[in-house]
Order: C-alpha cells, then sequence, then structure tokens
C-alpha cells in the first residue's frame, strides 16, 4: 500500500486556489429626476462620441536646436482626440446605478489543493474562526461598503445627495450614503445590522448564498457627467479613440470588478494606517497594491503581507492578532490562485 505523502511544513501547496466569494454583476447606469421616493421613470445612459481640440500637457523636452518660436510653435499645436463621454440628460439631475450581488458560503473550502494534509488543516483552522467571529467583522465592512456607496467611484464626489436602497431577503431598506464613513466602519444601525448578519449568515456557511439587489442614487445636477468604467486601450492608432467607455447592451455600465473591488476595501489594518491621515482603506489584496499611488502598502519585508502572514496562520506556532486574521480571511474570500511551486523539485524532475 503507498504510503501517504507527508504536508510540507514549510511551503504552501503547488495547487491552491480559492473562488471568490463576493459575486457582482455588472453595474447598469441610468438616468432620473431625483424624487424622495425614488418612483420617477429612469432611461438608460448612452454612451457618446465627442471630437474634442485639446492642448498637449505632456512634459516637452525644450532642444538646445529650438528656436524660442519653434517650441512655441509644436506646444501649441492642437491636441485632436476622439473621446467617448455619459452625460445627464438637460432635464435629468440623478445618475442611478443598479447592480445584483451574490454572497457565496465554503470559504473553508479550496477548489483546489493537492494536498491533503494542508487541506484538511486550513478547513479546521477557518472552521474555527467561522466559529469565533461569525465573519461578522467582515461582513459589517462589506455591508458598510454597500451602504455608503463606495461602489459609485467617482459618480459619489460632489453629489448633493447620495441613497442606496437594497433588498435582500426579507430585508429591504434605504440607507442616507453621506452617514456611513468611508475612511472607518464604526457606524452601527438596525438596518445596517441586518444586512451585515444576512451576509455574515452565507459566508459562514449558515445559509448556503445571499442574493442582494443594490440600487443607489446620486444627485449630481442637471446635465453632468456621468463616470461609467473606462476600458483599457492596448494599442492607439491615429484614427482610434483615446478614451472609450464600458457599455453592456448599449447601457453606460461599470465593470464587476470594479464594484467588487469597493465592495472589498476593508483593509485599513496595515501598520502604516493609523500613523498617516492621508493614508487610504485598501481592497483586500496580496500585497495591499494601489495602483493609483504607485505603492504597495503590504511589503513583504513588513511581513504584514498576505504570504507571510497565510503561512503564519498555517504553519506557525504563535496564532496571529484579530486583526491578521480578519486580513488574510478577506483575502480567501477575495479568491485567486496562491499555490507555491518547489524550485528545487522542478530542477532536480
Amino acid at each position: 500500500m503507498a504510503k501517504k505523502k507527508e504536508s510540507n511544513n514549510t511551503k504552501l501547496p503547488s495547487l491552491l486556489a480559492y473562488e471568490k466569494k463576493l459575486v457582482p454583476s455588472d453595474g447598469y447606469l441610468y438616468g432620473t429626476v431625483w424624487d424622495d421616493n425614488h418612483i420617477n421613470d429612469t432611461e438608460p445612459l448612452k454612451i457618446t462620441e465627442k471630437a474634442v481640440r485639446g492642448t498637449d500637457s505632456t512634459l516637452q523636452e525644450n532642444s538646445k536646436a529650438d528656436t524660442e518660436d519653434k517650441f512655441e510653435a509644436r506646444i501649441t499645436k492642437a491636441n485632436l482626440q476622439t473621446v467617448d463621454a455619459c452625460m445627464l440628460g438637460v432635464n435629468q439631475d440623478t445618475i442611478v446605478l443598479t447592480f445584483t450581488l451574490k454572497i457565496l458560503s465554503g470559504v473553508e473550502t479550496p477548489i483546489a489543493c493537492n494536498d491533503v494534509a494542508f487541506n484538511d488543516n486550513y478547513y479546521a483552522k477557518v472552521k474555527e474562526y467561522i466559529k469565533k467571529t461569525g465573519c461578522w467583522e467582515l461582513a459589517h465592512r462589506y455591508a458598510t461598503n454597500i451602504a455608503n456607496g463606495r461602489f459609485l467611484w467617482r459618480n459619489r464626489l460632489g453629489a448633493e445627495k447620495v441613497e442606496v436602497y437594497v433588498k435582500a431577503d426579507d430585508l429591504e431598506a434605504t440607507f442616507s450614503a453621506y452617514d456611513y464613513s468611508l475612511r472607518n466602519f464604526d457606524r452601527y444601525d438596525e438596518n445596517l445590522d441586518r444586512l451585515a448578519g444576512k451576509i455574515a449568515s452565507a459566508l459562514s456557511g449558515e445559509t448556503p448564498y445571499l442574493y442582494v439587489e443594490v440600487k443607489a442614487y446620486a444627485k449630481v445636477g442637471f446635465g453632468q457627467e456621468v463616470y461609467p468604467s473606462e476600458e483599457l486601450v492596448f494599442s492607439k492608432g491615429k484614427e482610434d479613440k483615446s478614451k472609450i467607455l464600458y457599455q453592456s447592451d448599449s447601457i453606460a455600465a461599470m465593470h464587476s470588478q470594479k464594484i467588487g473591488n469597493a465592495l472589498r476595501t476593508v483593509d485599513n489594518w496595515y501598520p502604516d494606517y493609523p500613523d498617516k491621515e492621508n493614508s487610504p482603506v485598501l481592497a483586500a489584496e496580496v500585497y495591499g497594491a494601489v495602483t493609483t499611488r504607485g505603492r504597495a502598502f503590504r511589503m513583504p519585508n513588513s511581513k504584514q503581507d498576505f504570504y507571510t502572514l497565510f503561512k503564519k496562520y498555517m504553519f506557525g506556532d504563535e496564532p496571529l492578532t484579530n486583526e491578521e486574521e480578519h486580513y488574510v480571511v478577506a483575502v480567501l474570500i477575495r479568491g485567486g490562485v496562491f499555490g507555491e511551486s518547489d524550485k528545487k523539485d522542478k530542477k532536480d524532475g
């Protein structure tokens, strides 16, 4: 009889993957007129194309061969562009964003793991976390990010009013988004607690899943610009558009990934956060990377990156702090492939 392979107690399995447990749809954008009861008709917002004549604001090198007149002629040359745009109608002052969200159970079980001993140990540890916390802290933070309208991104900025309507099972609630901070998760109230409780029940496995419908209203002003997701342009010729906005079924839309990123922006547990007023709340990421700032807030040398803490969680003699454990589970809820290759074995093989 073949001997069961022992788990390597210092390395993660070479095959290790987790399914995401927060599954948002794309978000669809509509226009309407603000009404406190939100009963006015909505119209799908469309992407339009503009040809604009701008200036070139990129840094220009002033060649020694340039005369002042030549340099001036070069930098004042018109920058002709074709871009996508999205606007409210002249009789519309409110953006409406709708999406759905599924919260799934089963974070204690990887979708792929080729190490039986690791899998058993992992299952026991996460079940212990669920028993200890009920996934309440993470659920409260996800619920807060629904209530505060973080998923609106730029569409939230400068809005006179923002309200978020949520339906989840028997819960129907409207949240005034500005009552809930983007910087902390200290707010508790009846409706928020009920929503968090339902999310926690799904994450912890008390219920197999939770289906949530979200509709957000942002009063930004008549005819104002709307910000759908922007498509990534890999290569651009002279005749191509320099900005392409996302649309689905001919309706201006936001990527599900962008909505998901907002919902899992829960990490203010990293070392720099308490000391720096300018430090952001991070989406749960392996290295706490924020591409718009060109910085990773959980570098490996800090010993607070996901892999360091995950290995400590699985193999270490000392337990993680509560905050470290919340962060690790938040990344696992995010999902991903976390296997660790054994370079020595590959070389020897």
